[in-house]
Parts: structure tokens; C-alpha cells; sequence
């Protein structure tokens, strides 16, 4: 029997993402995954919101991802596209890029780090124990880890075999999305008729002020919204059946490169963790693509628990520190379930839903609240809650051009290595964190210029800020505070861990 520390089942973006995580923090981890390469036929979804690509940039990976895709004002709500390119971020715009582009280069960030790759297989089950999880793949190989992770997709074995409800609300609208060649030209954009939203695109595009802009020929994507909500594998006559209803015409489509449905299917894990097994992804909650935040949020899920699982396997922490993983996450996605609902609800092709859509969009328009959805929307507002104090805690970190002993650096630049930071803005040489030596680091620096969070506007400078692996603070303060001692134990374990 083969024994990892952690084993992720699904090498999809979240699994990725976990396992570049963990091999950073020293950890032997490996990827079941059950496609034979990184391959994945089409282009599917993507994109990148603003706060997705400051977590690339806190890995310095980031540069990899806009050397490919096209910045763009991405985040939006219903029909009403929010603009953040004015918010006190280095990545104020989101980016247009493929799936399959951002796997393929995920792929390749991971390849540079020790992680094991069993390719073409799939966990099929487990049984756990009080000391590990024995993983059952299905070429018959098992698989003796400490923690499984399952980010193996909305139909999760992993959820299932762990009993982990799937609460949430069935499907009340469904669409088909293929890519698909056409003989004839077809009329590119949005259509609605009485059944729903529909869009012809071409696969290959460009991006230019913000604007989608195509070329001719090539190969075109569909999204055809269903008169009702579809349940069985969809075929090309599917979608031929469907574009005549819409278009009158199929255009002469031939050659799928894919089909598929999709829904509104609602539905968050009731736990992100049970025993030795937890969840992140789709795994832990499925919602309607409308909004772009289903891959975002996976991806933000995996930096959130990464370096937590890795202090609990290298026994730095407590297992008690996974429960924050729950605590913090499942908030998160519980938020997007609701907003996507609500974004599907103000499509509906109805008239007096149009009324509702036009006097939501209008308001949208008005600087306070186009700030604080398009913060959201963009992931920018998160706040995990740690308490009450300087509005910083729990908040992303802003990535800030500092000046220290060894010449001038970026915030961003610090977590790299996915190791926490206590930055002193006081008096240098002040804070004694030996206990924790080698495990935070420390940094005197200066900053003189304005801090400003999205949404929130200015706050007040603070004197110091420990910052988690995962860019949000953990405390706030200065010497005369005595609860930091007490925030490191929490986060990075006792002074005398092993």
C-alpha cells in the first residue's frame, strides 16, 4: 500500500490549486485524477475575478495567467456589468481565459513542485480510521494517507461515501452549452425570447476597451436556455431542435467538440469536513455559472485550507484548526448560492421581472451600490470573522509597496512561499516572536501612503499586522496589545510545537 500525507481527489482548478499549497508547505501530497492529462475538451467556463488574481499574485504566479488572457471589467450582477477598474486594488479588472487554458497553466506551476500525479483513475471510495483514510482507486491500488480531499465536482464520490448532506434546491431552469462548427454565418450575441437568455459566440476572440470582439469562421459556442429544464445526456439533435426553436435555423451546425447542460441546481455540503475527509470546490457547493464564481470560489477555498491542513499533518497545529476551514468558507459559498439565485431569478423572461431587472440596474448605477456588489461580486469584500477591531481584521491585506532594511518590496512578494508575516510599521526591533521563529516571518517597514480597502474606502494605518498564508489578517495592533501572542498560537500553533 502506497502512503501520501494527503491525497486530492479531482486535478480539476481546485485540486491544483490545494496541491501547489500543500507542496509548498513541505507537504507529500498527490492528485487522483481521472483524466489521462490536463487535457479538457472545449474551452467550458472561466475567467478570473480581481481577488482570484491577487491570490495567484500572493504565489507569484500571477504574471502566467495575464501573459494569456485578456483584462477586462468581468464582474457584474444579473445583466448589470460593475466596473471596479477605480477600487484600491493592483488587479482593479478580471480575465477573460478559458478553463482549460487556466488548468494547463495551474498544471504547469504544480509540475514545478513535488506532487504525485495517479492519472486515468478515480477514487472510488475510502474507509477511515482514527490515525488515516485508506483511498480506494479504481485500478485496485489503494492508497493510505492521513486526509483525503475531495475536489472531484458537484457529483463528489468523495461527499457521498463521506454521508455528507448536499442540501439546497432543485433545478428550475436549465441551458445547453456546446461547440460546434456551422456551415452558414450565424448572428453573434444575446437573444431573449419568452424561453429564456441565448448567446452565439465564437470561440475565438479578442478583448479590445473592454468589449468582446470576434472574428469570422471558426468554431462557435452555444448557450440555448431550455423551454424546460432538461435531465438526460445532450445529444446534437438537442441542440439542432433547440437553435430552430430560437433562430429558426441550426445554421448547419455539425462536429461537437462538446455538449453539455447546465442548471440552477443549488446546493452547499452541510459540512465542508467529516473526520479526516473534507471537501472544497464543487465538491462542497454547486449554483448556476451566471456570475463566473464557481471556479473563483473554488480556487479560494483550496489557498484558504491549504496551509491549515499542512500545520495539522506537519502537527504545528491542532486538528481543531481545520474546523476554522468550515467556519470561514461555508459563509462564503453560502453568500454566492444566494446572489446567483438572485441573478437567475432577475433573468427570467417576464415583464415584470424586465421592470425589476431595469430598476435593479439603476440602482447598480449609483456609486454606493455598485461599489459594495461589485466588491462582492469580485470577491474583494470577503471578511472571515475574527472578532471585533481595526476594520483590516479578517479583510484581504492590501498588497502595499513597503520599504524595509533590505530595499523596497511588495506585500504580495512576502507570502510567496505561503509563510505568515507580521509586519511592524513601529518602532523597529520591537516585537519578540522567537517562539515562533521560523515559522513567521518577521518584517520592519514603512509605509507612508493612503490605506484604503474596496468598498470600505480609507481606514485608519495601523501600527502592526500579522498576515495568514493566505493574504487575510489575522490581527491588528501594536506592543501594547497583549492578544498576539494569543493570535500566533491560534494560527501557527503553541511556542512549543514540534
Amino acid at each position: 500500500m502506497t502512503e501520501h500525507a494527503v491525497v486530492i481527489a479531482g486535478g480539476g482548478p481546485t485540486g491544483l490549486m490545494l496541491a501547489g499549497e500543500l507542496a509548498l508547505a513541505g507537504v507529500d501530497v498527490a492528485i487522483v485524477e481521472r483524466r489521462a492529462s490536463q487535457d479538457l475538451p472545449g474551452s467550458r467556463a472561466g475567467g478570473l475575478h480581481s481577488r482570484t488574481l491577487e491570490i495567484l499574485d500572493q504565489r507569484g504566479i500571477a504574471d502566467r495567467f495575464l501573459a494569456e488572457g485578456q483584462k477586462a471589467q468581468v464582474a457584474g450582477f444579473g445583466a448589470t456589468r460593475l466596473d471596479i477598474s477605480d477600487f484600491p486594488t493592483r488587479r482593479p479588472y478580471g480575465l477573460g481565459l478559458w478553463q482549460k487554458h487556466i488548468e494547463r497553466i495551474l498544471a504547469g506551476w504544480v509540475g514545478e513542485l513535488p506532487v504525485t500525479f495517479y492519472r486515468g483513475r478515480e477514487v472510488t471510495g475510502f474507509t477511515q480510521d482514527d490515525t488515516g483514510v485508506d483511498v480506494h482507486v479504481s485500478d485496485g491500488q489503494r492508497l493510505r494517507v492521513q486526509y483525503l480531499v475531495g475536489c472531484d465536482g458537484g457529483r463528489s464520490v468523495v461527499r457521498k461515501a463521506a454521508g455528507i448532506e448536499f442540501p439546497g434546491w432543485d433545478a428550475t431552469t436549465s441551458a445547453l452549452l456546446a461547440e460546434v462548427e456551422m456551415t452558414e454565418e450565424p448572428p453573434l450575441g444575446i437573444r431573449r425570447t419568452p424561453s429564456g437568455t441565448h448567446a452565439l459566440g465564437k470561440v475565438e476572440y479578442e478583448i479590445k476597451d473592454g468589449e468582446v470582439v470576434y472574428g469570422k469562421g471558426g468554431t462557435v459556442g452555444v448557450m440555448l436556455t431550455e423551454a424546460q429544464v432538461g435531465t438526460s445526456e445532450p445529444t446534437l439533435r438537442d441542440l439542432s431542435e433547440g437553435l430552430i426553436a430560437v433562430y429558426g435555423t441550426d445554421y448547419g451546425i455539425h462536429s461537437p467538440t462538446w455538449i453539455t447542460r447546465f442548471t440552477d441546481m443549488t446546493r452547499q455540503a452541510a459540512a465542508y469536513r467529516k473526520g479526516r475527509v473534507l471537501l472544497a470546490g464543487d465538491a462542497a457547493h454547486v449554483h448556476s455559472p451566471v456570475g463566473g464564481q464557481g471556479l473563483n470560489t473554488g480556487v479560494q477555498d483550496a489557498v484558504n485550507l491549504g496551509w491549515k491542513l499542512a500545520q495539522v499533518v506537519k502537527r504545528t497545529s491542532p486538528e481543531s484548526l481545520l474546523d476554522t476551514y468550515h467556519a470561514e468558507r461555508h459563509p462564503v459559498a453560502a453568500r454566492v448560492l444566494r446572489n446567483t439565485m438572485a441573478q437567475v431569478a432577475l433573468m427570467r423572461p417576464d415583464d415584470r421581472v424586465e421592470a425589476l431587472r431595469e430598476t435593479v440596474s439603476e440602482l447598480l448605477r449609483m456609486d454606493e451600490p455598485r461599489k459594495r456588489f461589485a466588491a462582492m461580486m469580485s470577491g474583494l469584500d470577503i471578511r472571515y470573522d475574527l472578532g471585533e477591531g481595526h476594520p483590516l481584521l479578517g479583510r484581504r491585506m492590501p498588497d502595499l509597496d513597503l520599504v524595509t532594511a533590505d530595499g523596497p518590496v511588495r506585500v504580495f512578494t512576502l507570502l510567496h512561499n505561503a509563510r505568515p508575516v507580521l509586519l511592524n510599521f513601529g518602532k523597529p526591533g520591537g516585537f519578540d516572536i522567537t517562539p515562533w521563529e521560523g515559522r513567521v516571518q518577521l518584517i520592519d517597514a514603512k509605509y507612508d501612503g493612503k490605506w484604503e480597502l474596496p468598498a470600505l474606502g480609507a481606514v485608519t494605518a495601523p501600527t502592526a499586522v500579522l498576515i495568514r498564508p493566505d493574504g487575510y489578517v489575522a490581527w491588528v495592533g501594536d506592543l501594547t496589545q497583549p492578544r498576539l501572542a494569543e493570535a500566533m498560537t491560534t494560527w501557527f500553533g503553541s511556542p512549543t510545537a514540534v
